[in-house]
Parts: structure tokens; C-alpha cells; sequence
């Protein structure tokens, strides 16, 4: 077994083994443990209760959080030429049709998001392969496919982001950096979790949130006792 650098030998001490943390706790606890030399994000793991292999316990959504994600968000809109201007004006870092469908056909896929309209997504399906495996198809369910290109966009940029529960129950997602004062990490993180709740599904039965960790990129996660999030 290899032996512990000292770093984490100086967070293995800072976390109690089995110990629920309330959210203001790991918050504060997290920018503690963190050693990475650059800003790390803020991630979030909430278990589930649910069946993800049956469509009606699938769990997936939108949410904005009130703080933004502190990242760089590089947003491309493919739109006719008569949405061009209000996309630039929103924000979107790329902006077109044709050109970036042949880009990407060429294996370009230098963004984040996409975004696009309905009457487009004939064309965007032969795109399946390459944006699929990288989670970069536009989704309605996701808000990423609109007749609103301009709005999305800034919706986007100004902190939104989509989520969907993976195959073993548990939803992903990074809700922030490091860098946040707690009190916006916590107000991310009880955001995140108040939309988790609102879409549980009736067909789920028993414990619906089960678990919830909090950690930063490359850190150890820090259980969170789930009673506790209105509290904070």
C-alpha cells in the first residue's frame, strides 16, 4: 500500500469516518481539504431510490443556480440566419449553421453546450456519434433546443446546467469552485437538491434521496446529512 503524502495525511485527519456533516459543515470542510494549485470545482453526488433501467423512475432536469458555476462556459448556437444577432448579443461564443456542422462532422468539439432550434435538429441528428459520447447533444428536455435561442444562451452563461441520473442511481454534477464564499456554495447545493426533489417520480418507492456527498476535484467526499439542507 502506498504511504500517504502529507497533504493527505493532513485531510485523512480532518474527516471523522462515518460521520454525516451538516451542508454549512462540508462547505466549510471542503475548502479546507483542497490542495489542488488551481481552482477547483465544487462537486455534488446525490444517490437516489430509483430504478433508472425503467422510464418512469428516470430522473433528469434543468436547474439554475443562483451563483453560476464559476466556469467559462463555452456555448455554441447553430440557428438560422435570422437569429444570429440576438445569439451573438446573448453571449453564445460561436455562432451559425452549416460551417460548424461540418466542423464537428470533422471531429471539432471545442464547446460545452450547444444550443439550437427545432426546425434544426434534421441536421444535427447525423451528428449523433461524435456530440452523443460527449454529452453535447441539444435536448428539449434540457432547454437547449428552443424557438428562444437568444434566452437560452443566456441562461446558460448565466449558471444553468442539466443533469440525469446515470445507471447506478447517482446524479453528477459540479456546482460551483472552491474559490466560492460558503454561502454561495450552499445556496448552489440547496438549489441543486430542492430541484432533485421536485422530480422525484411517483413510481419511486421507499427513501428517495438516500445519500448526498460534497467534494472538489480530486478530494475525498464529504457525507452530508440530508436533514439538514433547509437548515443551512
Amino acid at each position: 500500500m502506498s504511504k500517504l503524502t502529507k497533504n493527505q495525511k493532513l485531510v485523512a485527519g480532518k474527516i471523522e469516518a462515518g460521520k454525516a456533516y451538516s451542508l454549512t459543515e462540508a462547505c466549510s470542510l471542503v475548502k479546507e481539504i483542497t490542495t489542488t494549485k488551481f481552482d477547483a470545482s465544487l462537486d455534488i453526488d446525490v444517490r437516489l431510490g430509483v430504478d433508472p433501467r425503467k422510464a418512469n423512475q428516470m430522473v433528469r432536469g434543468v436547474v439554475s443556480l443562483p451563483h453560476g458555476t464559476g466556469k467559462q462556459v463555452r456555448v455554441l448556437c447553430l440557428c438560422t440566419p435570422d437569429q444570429e444577432a440576438a445569439a451573438t448579443e446573448a453571449g453564445a461564443d460561436y455562432v451559425g449553421l452549416d460551417e460548424y456542422i461540418e466542423k464537428i462532422k470533422g471531429g471539432w468539439t471545442d464547446i460545452d453546450v450547444i444550443i439550437t432550434m427545432p426546425a434544426i435538429m434534421g441536421k444535427i441528428g447525423a451528428l449523433g456519434r461524435v456530440l452523443g459520447p460527449r454529452g453535447l447533444m441539444p435536448n428539449p428536455k434540457s432547454g437547449t433546443v428552443t424557438m428562444d435561442v437568444a434566452k437560452a444562451v443566456r441562461e446558460v452563461k448565466q449558471g444553468k446546467i442539466d443533469f440525469k441520473v446515470d445507471k447506478a442511481g447517482i446524479v453528477h454534477a459540479s456546482i460551483g469552485k472552491v474559490s466560492f464564499d460558503t454561502a454561495k456554495m450552499i445556496g448552489n447545493a440547496k438549489e441543486f437538491i430542492a430541484t432533485i426533489n421536485k422530480l422525484k417520480p411517483t413510481a419511486a418507492k421507499g427513501t428517495y434521496i438516500k445519500s448526498i456527498y460534497l467534494s472538489s476535484t480530486m478530494s475525498r467526499g464529504i457525507k452530508i446529512d440530508p436533514k439538514t439542507i433547509d437548515e443551512a
